[in-house]
């Protein structure tokens, strides 16, 4: 367990710890609930943005940790960190939609970026985005990502991921170099 400024603590997720983490994720980017926050894909997407499962999986993976950030005793935000050779990919990222834009996910992502290099010498951060999100791309581009114009399609079809509302989804590659 780790504190940091603004009474953040964070820690490992554990098993009781997926309910919660569900509810936070699906909160941030899918339904109604979503667009108090400005990392919303209700326009984008449907369906669920993660389930159960996914969830401990990334728990339970000898690899990932799947950071829970608490205030006061509350779960309010999480971030998913893979140990992939000389690099850490980032993902699963979310803040409660009511907290967003307060500067919390600086903090975040500052932290993450802090165990990558700390807990695997990781040099490089990586990412992917849905590359129709321009804001949230922009917002990681200032934190000192860039886009590398690699595609990988979005996962049509399996229900896992969401239910597209347009064609043409893909994820690009966002890299960046961690000192």
């Amino acid at each position: 367990m780790h504190t940091v400024p603004d009474g953040l603590t964070f820690r490992d997720a554990v098993d009781a710890d997926v309910d919660a983490l569900v509810t936070l994720i699906e909160s941030a980017y899918r339904g109604e609930s979503s667009r108090a926050g400005w990392t919303t894909e209700a326009d984008l997407l449907h369906g669920q943005r993660t389930d159960p499962e996914g969830v401990l999986a990334v728990i339970e993976s000898p690899d990932s940790r799947l950071l829970t950030v608490e205030r006061d005793g509350t779960v309010i935000a999480c971030c998913q960190l893979e140990h992939r050779g000389t690099y850490a990919h980032f993902g699963m990222f979310a803040v409660s939609p009511g907290l967003q834009g307060a500067g919390l996910g600086k903090v975040i992502i500052a932290e993450a970026e802090r165990l990558a290099r700390a807990t695997w010498g990781s040099t490089e951060m990586r990412m992917t985005v849905i590359s129709a999100r321009e804001e949230l791309i922009a917002w990681y581009e200032r934190r000192g990502y860039r886009r590398t114009g690699e595609m990988t399609p979005f996962p049509y079809g399996d229900e896992r991921f969401g239910l597209p509302q347009r064609d043409g989804l893909q994820f690009e590659l966002l890299v960046k170099p961690l000192a």
